[in-house]
């Protein structure tokens, strides 16, 4: 007989590990996580710098690809995600961002009751473990550790610096009332080392508490079902195949492509399509895969001979030992840092009511994911497209759990979102050209002899992809075929199922989406927790 417990928690991202954490804080509440990679709880992991040895290739990665994106010139675009405890809180830039209040209270404007600013406020600030900001905005004493950069890198200055030539406002909080500006991000790490959702909720009670059990390598093949009601799930782990039983409920927490991949598999989408494949329906839920948002980026690089830059050289080498040293003395120093130590929220035009566009300026020249090399030290900005237009779709490829699913973002699917791009690309290049910033630029890697709109437009089809803010593809809503999951997160026709992690998301936040995601997890595990009290 499969062991049982309250709750099964498939995924140990930034929801799963938020949800199962606090699910698990109460000692007569079994949790059960289920994650198909590894702890995490490596140097890798933890030393932020060594993100350049995941975002790339797949080590914690799953490494997935787009299907061909017709708008961009028909390339396959490549999507990284996290593999294993924390999931993609393992292996990102650790910016901490909430997004505009404005992408909440539309939410709430949906119908999705509980889901405004003010009434999601609560969940970050619980999370918040805040080492530089208070106030109504921000918490202290949270499992997430959020702080200021520690890498002391001159650039940083250099950066405000041209903030100021090019006229942006400077904001120094972007978790606050307003977060316009160009600044230095905060981040999530304590003493200089990466807090992924993992490190804050799940790691520190492994071993104290015996209801919580922890399943690593333990990939989920499907959702068990009695009729309409979700019973546990089946799990291949090593070459065994294995049933969890869930007593109350099981929560899907893999993510924005694994979530509805694992529904499908299950008998829980377009019926049409599951048939095609083979798997009978349980429940016809059309909008499963469906609804797809991501936040498309360009990337401006340049060359450096600034001292401050990371890269691959011979004089690069001695910083990088340098480095190391003082990072092992005192967890400060280039070692601490997330690459995209700067940047902000502008508008393209003066009219909006609220910044359409978000800037990474990074600290190393990254030029395809840092999949492709490029000998010497150099720097980049980003720049992504804050609330795209175009929906894409997450679909099954096969009845095989262990076949990635087909992922299609539909980048520049609707015409407006390449135009908002070239706004966004002038409006990037006006900081790029200040003085500050030229006097650090020995040469322009991607966007020489780009002029007009036109040279601009070939040039964001040539090079656009994903920013990883993938969201939306399980949405909540209200009186909406297309819904998923309800405003508590149960998935619509069945019961004993909850989805817990971005897939939720109506819309795309405004920014960052590893913040938003742990919030869900905290509110997700307070509305249990009322239902449990109420019996």
């Amino acid at each position: 007989m499969a062991e049982a417990y309250d709750f099964v928690v498939v995924g140990g991202g930034s929801g799963g590990c938020t949800v199962a954490g606090r699910l698990s804080e109460d000692p007569k509440t079994s949790v059960a996580l289920l994650d198909a990679g590894g702890r995490n709880d490596n140097w890798v992991v933890t030393t932020p710098f060594a993100l350049v040895l995941m975002v790339a290739g797949n080590v914690n990665n799953w490494a997935f690809s787009t299907v061909p994106q017709k708008g961009l010139n028909g390339r396959i675009g490549y999507q990284p995600r996290g593999k294993g405890l924390g999931g993609s809180s393992a292996i990102n830039a650790m910016v901490y961002i909430r997004g505009h209040r404005a992408d909440y209270d539309q939410w709430a404007s949906l119908g999705n009751a509980g889901w405004s600013f003010s009434d999601v406020l609560p969940y970050f600030k619980r999370a918040e473990d805040n080492a530089d900001f208070g106030g109504e905005y921000h918490g202290k004493g949270g499992p997430l550790a959020v702080n200021k950069s520690r890498t002391g890198n001159p650039v940083q200055q250099i950066f405000l610096q041209a903030a100021q030539e090019a006229q942006f406002r400077l904001r120094e909080d972007f978790n606050a009332d307003e977060h316009e500006g160009l600044g230095i991000y905060q981040l999530t790490q304590r003493n200089g080392e990466r807090c992924s959702a993992a490190r804050a909720y799940i790691h520190p009670h492994m071993a104290s508490r015996a209801n919580l059990r922890v399943e690593t390598h333990a990939h989920a093949t499907r959702i068990l079902f009695e009729g309409k009601r979700a019973v546990g799930v089946e799990y291949r782990q090593g070459k065994e195949l294995k049933q969890i039983r869930a007593r109350r409920e099981v929560i899907l927490s893999a993510g924005a492509f694994q979530t509805p991949h694992l529904l499908m598999l299950s008998g829980i989408g377009d019926s049409a399509e599951l048939g095609k494949h083979g798997i009978a329906t349980v429940h016809h839920s059309p909008g499963v895969g469906q609804n797809l948002q991501d936040h498309p980026d360009f990337v401006f690089g340049y060359m450096s001979d600034n001292p401050n830059f990371n890269g691959i050289s011979l004089k690069a080498l001695p910083r990088l030992l340098r480095a190391i040293r003082q990072y092992r003395r005192e967890r400060r120093g280039p070692m601490t840092s997330n690459f995209a130590e700067c940047g902000g929220f502008l508008k393209t035009r003066p009219d909006l009511d609220i910044p359409d566009i978000q800037l990474h300026f990074g600290m190393a020249l990254a030029d395809d994911h840092g999949r492709k090399r490029h000998r010497g030290t150099g720097f980049t900005c980003h720049v992504c497209l804050l609330r795209p237009k175009s929906r894409g779709s997450v679909s099954l490829g096969s009845a095989d759990p262990f076949a990635p699913p087909l992922i299609d973002p539909n980048f520049f699917g609707d015409p407006d979102d390449l135009e908002t791009m070239v706004a966004g690309f002038k409006t990037t290049r006006r900081l790029m050209e200040t003085p500050a910033l030229r006097a650090l630029q020995k040469k322009e890697m991607f966007t020489e002899g780009v002029h007009s709109d036109d040279d601009i437009r070939k040039l964001l089809r040539e090079r656009v992809d994903t920013v990883y803010h993938p969201v939306g593809s399980a949405r909540m809503g209200v009186n909406d075929p297309m819904a998923v999951v309800d405003p508590k997160l149960k998935v619509y026709g069945v019961e004993g199922l909850r989805v817990v992690d971005a897939s939720i998301m109506p819309t795309l936040i405004g920014g960052n989406t590893n913040a938003p995601t742990i919030m869900i997890g905290e509110k997700a595990a307070d509305m249990i927790k009322a239902e449990m009290r109420a019996g």
